[in-house]
């Protein structure tokens, strides 16, 4: 196949689509990119978007149509010659040489155009219009049922397929954006090319079904092979070549020493890479590479209708239990053109920390086979949400055809990877309607079990998270569900609503943590970085609506955990960070000691998408909070902790997230006077975890304890804050001086 790129510079055009003679922009485009950013480069809009009030200037620009231009050089091929976009943003028309060739509603998934009959020798002129997302969602019919839930709120969100935190969310700005954000390319096809691959690892028989469609104007395939080669180091290699007969067909091929994919802390993640080829009369005609990974993921899934009956929720990969410990992955970037150039370093970021799972939530777009490579080879599970959040969704058969189409081309693009281990039908939409529609969510429980049912095999799906069932909602009991989100009061992190919640999996938890005064001092114009009661603070806290509840959140954990709230910024700030960091492996490591109950935690989150106090550890300019390295240690496969006081006694754990026993000593101390408290040998067993020891211990002691171990040559370091609030902030700062001196 030959590809010819067609990124670089375009030109834009664009008016108000509501103004026949209006005004009309001319300027350079850069593709992959965005209408905002270009208007930022050319003087249309400020240089840093991010800066201030910046953002809200870029609504002036929501009426407005664009048309994005180039020429290029026709290919000498005449045949499966194809014009590919990997992603348009949003409600688009595409012209070549003034012929309209297709059009598209869909921001998330590629579009592609066979262009043949559409070529003229030489020069040719390339056009793609793109209308107004906001017109196009007030074009919209409407219903009540649609409008009834989060009323009045990105309500536009609704109908138009595009992420849904444009709009404005409680992470992101409003910043309605438009634009060919991936990239623009022509394929000229081999005559004989793949369309469609699966392959199902069967651990039963130790062997692999490969399944294919092909594409290409060939129509006789009596005489066409196929061969699929690979391995997995030098001992485990595989190789079967079929004739085909037709386009679509299936092998089964035996892998000698299967090496299973295993997520983080468990084993090896091991991946087959090979090559598929294609001969049509003995001469090799296409070839491309693959990789897959062999394991069997399982979903052991019960939510009790009567209060008294324990429910379950875990996930397991080759018949093993895994303790599910990670972060909420949220866009990358307000602008998702930017998602790619960010990649590197946050996903650099997750295997530092720790994560096995990534949860890739409803609100974001859908990330591209880069990010979901560098899971598969690093062992991090993703649980992947359709791109739908906190809403009520249309359910009229155009809604329907636009989500199959999606839903169609997501899975069938992602299936391949072993990483991926189960699909989400949204984020919270039964939360906020399933108990006005009880079980009334056709999209989520037909439409996307349907294309999940024809195109993926033995990879689990949940309707929603946390998921709502008809039978639960019906009886509108306030029964725990075994999947939730700990959000609640978001007041003491030990307060009644964390210590007693019995949720099996914990899919969103977060506490607020403010970030450093330098990146403060970047996106908050110098007059407004401190006092924080000021309206830049709330607009990056992130609220489109002018409601300061987040600033007060803040204002109002400090004060929680250290009785009075600081005057200076930095002791603010660092106060922040501190109840952030102490909140977070609070949560962590209550589901670890818990086990065989609990069996994940998915905690919010890593990484802003743009410049704001939040819950992530790690702000927008990658700058690590103090909560990074807390949670680094609470999620490591192997970790020392503590339960809370139960009858006069702290309990410590071993928690062992890997399948090997360990055995080592154990040492705790009062961290300030370096008292040796207790000395002890354990055994931790295998993905378990296990007592240790017990300790007596005073709701009244004021105490950081200190768990240092040694585990054959490796050693390692634990806290834990025994002590209720008020806490003396200068003590808390002699002990990280002693002993996070970096943070």
């Amino acid at each position: 196949m030959k590809t010819i790129s067609l990124n670089g510079t375009w030109q834009l055009r664009g008016k108000n689509q509501l103004e026949d003679d209006g005004e009309i922009i001319s300027i350079p485009a850069t593709v992959p990119g965005c209408v905002q950013l270009d208007l930022s480069k050319n003087g249309y809009l400020p240089e840093d978007l991010y800066m201030g009030f910046n953002v809200t200037k870029t609504e002036e620009y929501e009426d407005y149509e664009w048309w994005y231009e180039r020429t290029f050089t026709a290919p000498e091929e005449r045949k499966n010659v194809f014009l590919v976009f990997g992603a348009v943003d949003c409600m688009a028309e595409y012209f070549l040489n003034d012929i309209k060739i297709g059009e598209s509603d869909n921001m998330f998934i590629e579009q592609e155009f066979q262009i043949d009959n559409y070529l003229v020798p030489g020069e040719n002129r390339l056009c793609v219009h793109i209308k107004s997302p906001v017109h196009a969602a007030n074009d919209e019919d409407f219903c009540f049922k649609t409008l009834n839930a989060a009323l009045g709120l990105n309500t536009e969100a609704r109908y138009i397929r595009k992420a849904p935190h444009s709009y404005g969310w409680d992470i992101m700005p409003r910043l309605v954006t438009s634009g060919l954000w991936r990239d623009v390319k022509i394929e000229v096809r081999d005559s004989i090319y793949v369309k469609q691959t699966l392959f199902q690892y069967n651990p039963t028989y130790g062997n692999v079904k490969f399944v294919y469609v092909l594409g290409g104007d060939d129509k006789d395939f009596r005489d066409v092979e196929i061969e699929v080669s690979g391995s997995c180091g030098e001992d485990s290699k595989f190789s079967r070549k079929i004739n085909t007969k037709r386009k679509m067909g299936g092998m089964v091929f035996t892998i000698p020493n299967t090496k299973l994919w295993w997520p983080y802390g468990y084993g090896e993640p091991n991946m087959y890479d090979g090559t598929i080829k294609i001969y049509s009369k003995g001469e090799l005609v296409h070839e491309e590479p693959f990789s897959f990974g062999a394991r069997r993921i399982g979903f052991d899934r019960f939510q009790p209708i009567n209060e008294n009956t324990d429910g379950r929720f875990r996930i397991t990969v080759n018949g093993v239990e895994i303790m599910c410990k990670g972060s909420n992955w949220v866009p990358l970037d307000a602008l998702h053109c930017r998602d790619a150039e960010r990649y590197d370093r946050a996903l650099s970021l997750v295997k530092d920390i720790g994560c096995n799972i990534l949860r890739c939530w409803g609100g974001n777009v859908y990330e591209d086979h880069e990010f979901f490579d560098f899971c598969d080879r690093n062992g991090i599970m993703v649980w992947q949400d359709f791109a739908m959040a906190c809403a009520q969704y249309p359910e009229d058969e155009t809604f329907k055809r636009r989500m199959t189409e999606e839903a169609t081309s997501v899975v069938r693009k992602l299936r391949n990877h072993p990483s991926l281990v189960i699909w989400c039908g949204d984020n919270e939409c039964d939360q906020i309607c399933s108990y006005v529609y009880p079980g009334g969510n056709s999209i989520t429980l037909d439409v996307i079990p349907k294309v999940i049912e024809l195109n993926d095999i033995d990879r689990p799906y949940l309707p929603s998270s946390p998921y709502i069932p008809k039978e639960l909602a019906i009886t509108r009991r306030k029964v725990p569900l075994v999947e939730d989100h700990l959000w609640g009061p978001r007041d003491y992190y030990k307060s009644d609503y964390y210590t007693t919640n019995t949720a099996s999996f914990v899919s969103e938890a977060g506490f607020l943590g403010c970030p450093s005064l330098e990146s403060i001092k970047k996106f908050i114009t110098p007059e407004n970085v401190w006092p924080y009661n000021n309206d830049e603070w709330i607009l990056h806290s992130t609220d489109c609506h002018g409601n300061n509840w987040r600033v007060v959140l803040m204002e109002s954990n400090v004060r929680q955990l250290f009785g009075e709230v600081p005057e200076d910024p930095e002791d603010f700030i660092l106060a922040s960070q501190i109840n952030q960091a102490e909140a977070k492996k609070y949560l962590i490591e209550r589901m670890r000691v818990d086990r065989p109950k609990k069996t994940g935690i998915i905690w919010w989150n890593l990484l802003d998408g743009w410049p704001q106090m939040s819950d992530a550890i790690v702000d927008y300019y990658f700058t690590k909070k103090l909560a990074y390295s807390y949670v680094k240690v609470s999620q490591a496969p192997f970790t020392i902790c503590a339960d809370e006081i139960k009858s006069g006694y702290l309990n410590i754990f071993a928690c062992n997230d890997t399948l090997e026993t360990k055995r080592g000593t154990l040492t705790v101390k009062d961290a300030l006077t370096d008292e040796v408290i207790t000395t002890c040998d354990f055994v931790a067993r295998e993905n378990a975890s296990t007592k240790i020891a017990f300790l007596p211990a005073l709701y009244s002691d004021k105490k950081f304890l200190v768990f240092e171990w040694k585990i054959g040559d490796e050693c390692g370091f634990n806290h834990h804050l025994n002590a209720f609030p008020p806490i003396s902030l200068s003590m808390y700062k002699e002990f990280l001086n002693k002993y996070y001196k970096e943070g």
